[in-house]
């Protein structure tokens, strides 16, 4: 989820290749020679607009309600496809991708594919604020408020202590892919800790759910915007400040996370196509708040993306036509 934070942990050999294994929404696979880049038609023209959906549902809420307008009011034929970060940005250079609508940072990923390549433009902030950070459940900050403190972290080690964790407490990650240095944390810092993987952003908040209910020692990474905040309010831990530049040597990193101005990268030849679907997502903007709505659509209301999407936008019509204007 977050990312220039994170590192990357896809091995080279799933890196190098986009269509062997990743499918998009609705079966076309990544690789298929029949995707279309976005605008095709030129001119005003939507076309076929090929939008990445990367694996978290704050993204998945974006990506939604940018389909929605993009189908309904722009008469594009947009193709999902569900892609984890690099994977995506690889896309750019071939035409299979025309927009990741959340990237947190990648410094790394910009330099690579916007500076060197030249197959991604930036497409300006989507409005969000992202947070990165450790969090504990509400009872734990309550009954032990100096665990807020990285500094005692230690003296309750003992008592996150898993199968997993080696003898060590438990640090609990989402999925791998997310942007983290949170082994470089615990190593750097010094904790008696091990980072163990949840797998996914649900397993996460599962975790997280389950320690609030049965007072459960839980600590673990998690990030805003999410909407789960609004049902098990998680306290941040304090990690030492971050500065600039601090988190330049993912080897090294003894800082807390930056605060991320999240925003959006397009394929260059979308840029350049005439789309209506790229200015709407270059001029796409909301709030954390808008997007948490539409993510507990999706994940604690069980909506389809769709539904979702409707929804917000029929109660939202005027933030909409300010996109599409």
């Amino acid at each position: 989820m977050a990312r220039q934070a994170r590192q990357w942990r896809v091995g080279a050999a799933g890196i190098a290749v986009l269509g062997l294994t990743l499918t998009a929404c609705g079966g076309a696979k990544v690789g298929d020679s029949s995707s279309e880049a976005g605008g095709s038609g030129g001119s005003g023209k939507c076309g076929t607009f090929n939008l990445a959906v990367n694996p978290w549902v704050g993204y998945e809420a974006n990506a939604a309600v940018i389909a929605y307008v993009a189908e309904q009011d722009l008469g594009c034929k947009v193709t999902k496809k569900d892609l984890k970060e690099e994977i995506a940005w690889q896309g750019f250079g071939t035409g299979e991708v025309d927009a990741v609508v959340e990237n947190w940072g990648h410094d790394d990923l910009k330099k690579k594919y916007i500076t060197g390549q030249k197959t991604a433009v930036d497409a300006g902030p989507t409005g969000n604020e992202g947070l990165i950070g450790w969090y504990v459940p509400p009872w734990l900050a309550k009954a032990h408020p100096d665990i807020l403190d990285w500094n005692n972290l230690d003296k309750y080690a003992a008592e996150f202590k898993t199968s997993e964790s080696g003898g060590k407490g438990q640090l609990l990650d989402g999925d791998p892919s997310f942007v983290t240095n949170d082994e470089a944390l615990v190593k750097n810092l010094q904790l008696d800790f091990k980072v163990v993987y949840a797998g996914s952003e649900t397993a996460l908040i599962q975790a997280f759910r389950k320690a609030e209910k049965d007072k459960e020692w839980v600590i673990g990474y998690f990030y805003e915007p999410q909407w789960f905040m609004s049902e098990v309010p998680l306290e941040k831990v304090k990690l030492p400040e971050y500065k600039d530049g601090c988190d330049a040597d993912a080897e090294k990193v003894a800082c807390d996370y930056p605060v991320y101005k999240l925003d959006k990268i397009v394929s260059a030849k979308f840029a350049k196509s005439g789309s209506p679907a790229y200015d709407l997502v270059k001029n796409f903007s909301w709030t954390n708040d808008d997007q948490n709505v539409v993510a507990k659509y999706i994940a604690v209301d069980k909506m389809t993306p769709e539904a979702a999407a409707k929804k917000w936008v029929e109660a939202n019509r005027d933030k909409v036509d300010a996109w599409i204007k």
